[in-house]
């Protein structure tokens, strides 16, 4: 039996050891090198470029322009981005020339040669503003306003003139850098068959190579995309980054190309996590029922679109919370500025609403003088109910088993270790529930192909899986070889994965919105089944393919009715922290975490999933304040952006795995990846105010902030 045993990874002893092959690791001597040259300016008309020195300059082979590329346009949803900008640059990580030489040293020297003349734009760096009728235009073609849509289910106006308690509140949420361990780095060269072969760290190759050849003018098969060893990801790998820039060096010169970018490209170069500003009203009556949500959702987007539709779809699917509430209305936006590009992002606009929605739960709980477990317990979603978007939840609706598991381990202690507190030390327990949708959502097509093939290697019973499908470290490749064994019948060590090819593995969708167990497990564990039924003995080699379509979902239509998921996680969390009034560090002590996963396929990589994502909530919560002012970065590296260390992540955290079978799932599996980060903000924000009687609305929760929030409650704590 392979499905629900904690087996160790395949790639855990090279990646250790430093035996794996990350891009960076593929670069070879004989390969020329890249370096770009970014526009360092938020807005600007390229007036000239002049690259005549740095042709000149030694080891130069070629700067390629705007004028190599045959056709200058990509983008995850809408092609808005140029490789190589010939006009008008729209953000400081833009790029504007592409040298090539025979070493990094002598491309970097040579790009710092490309002399640009600018002239400057206005900006719009702020997305309320952007929406003014006189605002300057991020694209000619196009208005600011990227994205806008309403959800409106009952009346909410008369509703919240019928409740006994209304609050009101607005949060702000920041950008989030990926921060994942290996900048983006990748090689590109022609192969014996005359195909663009790229190899870099993607989460949807198939994808990164439709966008390549189109930007190339090539036919899906004249291109080759591999990935490497992928060192994280969590969203900022949707988008492509490096892969356009080797293809293209590649294609023009006809020799092998590689590319590295410094953790300061990196940050400059990628896009992040959706700043929000959400104002939201609630109103309940006095017996804690919950009547109405009104919420107002502005998102910067940043200079390109990348996948702001979809989170701001999600965002505001989820700002109210999993609760049942009849009147809802909500409208959200998402425009255009020139700050960096907001996209993917673990979580994908769930964090954002989620935060919102359960800090409105706790300030309904204080308002009524209620507990707010029994308000939470009170409105919780139940199977049947219908969403805000006129349908019925997708069935297997358990927030209330996460909820009352996660609480009962709260409520009987455990891990953290009591100490005494410093007299100005206050401690606090906060608790937030949250959903977040597993798959393709709003009627994006969703579904994964798999090839299983069947043969015999010296008498023995082999299978060879195909798909792909990204392991970006969430141990997705040792899942998938799991269900296949326990399809098949066979020990593990028998099963082999095909995954990381374009040309050898069909296409298995995104590593993304928790979706690869469920819906790449699903092709797996089918076309295993399928196989056999054509089997006629292992001595006889044959395959199956199949590709599983998910359960349809709709788009919204202008109310924003529709189904917009097949399928929720859900999760519970109760945060204890301790918080100096004096400084207003916050500290975390203890995280309880309940999951409701439908079946782990493997255990240790469930709870694994779940820790790693509590360790990129603290960062999120508390210490990670990614600065721009006028456009311009100001925390250019881990110096100055500050990510959480081994002594900021608490050592009790303690994961309560529910699993309720799922009937998509392959085995009852649903996807975990993203849930943990999802209400963990919300629980902190809880816990301080349950340690310090402070509101907090605005993330970070940094020192100053927590600081201020406690100086301006109407009782203070007494600080000695």
């Amino acid at each position: 039996m392979s499905v629900g045993r904690a087996v160790a990874r395949d790639d855990a002893y090279d990646k250790v050891t430093g035996r794996a092959a990350y891009p960076a690791d593929l670069i070879r001597p004989e390969m020329l090198h890249l370096a770009a040259v970014f526009a360092r300016r938020p807005h600007a008309r390229i007036v000239a470029l002049d690259a005549t020195r740095a042709r000149d300059a030694a080891g130069v082979v070629a700067v390629l322009t705007a004028a190599d590329v045959p056709y200058n346009r990509f983008g995850l949803d809408v092609a808005d981005q140029q490789v190589l900008c010939d006009d008008v640059v729209r953000y400081v990580g833009d790029r504007v020339a592409l040298v090539v030489a025979t070493s990094p040293a002598a491309a970097r020297r040579a790009a710092a040669l490309v002399h640009v003349t600018y002239d400057d734009l206005p900006l719009v760096i702020d997305p309320l503003a952007a929406m003014a009728d006189d605002a300057p235009r991020v694209h000619a073609d196009r208005p600011n306003l990227m994205h806008h849509r309403r959800i409106v289910a009952g009346d909410v106006e008369s509703a919240l003139d019928r409740c006994d308690v209304v609050v009101e509140a607005t949060f702000t949420t920041s950008w989030q850098e990926h921060a994942y361990l290996q900048p983006e780095a990748g090689t590109a060269f022609i192969d014996e068959q005359g195909r663009l072969v790229v190899v870099s760290a993607g989460q949807w190759i198939h994808d990164d190579r439709r966008q390549i050849a189109q930007v190339l003018g090539l036919p899906d098969d004249r291109v080759v995309v591999r990935n490497a060893q992928v060192g994280g990801a969590f969203g900022g790998r949707e988008d492509l980054s490096i892969q356009p820039l080797v293809a293209l060096a590649a294609w023009t010169l006809k020799r092998p190309v590689a590319m590295q970018w410094t953790r300061e490209e990196s940050i400059l170069g990628h896009h992040k996590r959706h700043p929000f500003t959400i104002s939201a009203t609630w109103g309940a009556q006095r017996d804690g029922t919950i009547v109405a949500a009104r919420s107002t959702l502005i998102a910067d987007g940043g200079a390109y679109a990348s996948s702001s539709s979809g989170v701001l779809n999600m965002a505001i699917t989820t700002v109210q919370g999993p609760y049942a509430i009849p009147n809802v209305l909500t409208d959200g936006y998402v425009c255009y500025t020139n700050n960096l590009p907001s996209g993917a992002f673990r979580g994908f606009g769930a964090p954002q609403g989620h935060f919102v929605a359960e800090s409105m739960i706790a300030r309904l709980a204080d308002a009524l003088g209620l507990d707010a477990t029994v308000l939470r317990r009170a409105n919780l979603y139940r199977e049947g109910n219908i969403e805000p978007t006129g349908e019925p939840l997708p069935s297997g609706v358990h927030v209330r088993d996460v909820f009352e598991r996660c609480l009962e381990r709260a409520r009987a202690g455990g891990a953290s270790t009591p100490r005494r507190l410093a007299p100005a030390v206050r401690r606090g327990t906060g608790i937030a529930c949250g959903m977040k949708n597993v798959g393709f959502p709003f009627g994006y097509p969703e579904g994964a192909t798999a090839t299983v093939e069947l043969f015999a290697v010296d008498g023995g019973p082999r299978a060879r899986v195909r798909t792909a499908a990204a392991e970006v470290g969430q141990g997705t490749h040792m899942a998938l070889r799991q269900i296949a064994a326990e399809a098949l019948s066979l020990p593990l060590a028998a099963v082999e994965l095909v995954a990381d090819d374009t040309s050898e593995a069909p296409d298995a969708g995104s590593a993304s919105a928790s979706r690869l167990t469920l819906v790449a497990g699903r092709a797996v564990k089918d076309a295993a089944e399928a196989a056999l039924r054509e089997q006629v003995s292992w001595s006889i080699p044959c395959a199956a393919t199949v590709t599983y379509r998910t359960p349809p979902t709709t788009a919204l239509d202008a109310r924003g009715h529709g189904r917009p998921n097949f399928c929720y996680g859900y999760v519970a969390q109760a945060v204890e922290v301790e918080v100096d009034c004096k400084t207003g560090v916050v500290r975390i002590v203890r995280v309880v975490s309940a999951h409701d996963v439908g079946r782990a396929i493997n255990p240790q990589l469930v709870e694994g999933q779940i820790e790693g994502a509590i360790a990129q909530a603290v960062g999120y919560a508390l210490t990670e304040e990614f600065r721009v002012e006028r456009g311009r970065v100001l925390t250019p590296n881990f110096t100055t952006y500050l990510l959480p260390t081994a002594l900021d992540v608490p050592h009790a955290i303690e994961t309560i795995v529910v699993e309720i079978p799922d009937p998509n799932g392959p085995y009852g599996a649903r996807g975990v990846a993203e849930m943990a980060l999802v209400p963990f903000a919300a629980a902190v924000a809880d816990a301080i105010h349950d340690a310090t009687g402070a509101w907090v609305c605005d993330l970070p929760f940094t020192p100053e902030r927590v600081f201020r929030a406690i100086a301006a409650t109407r009782a203070p704590v007494a600080v000695p």
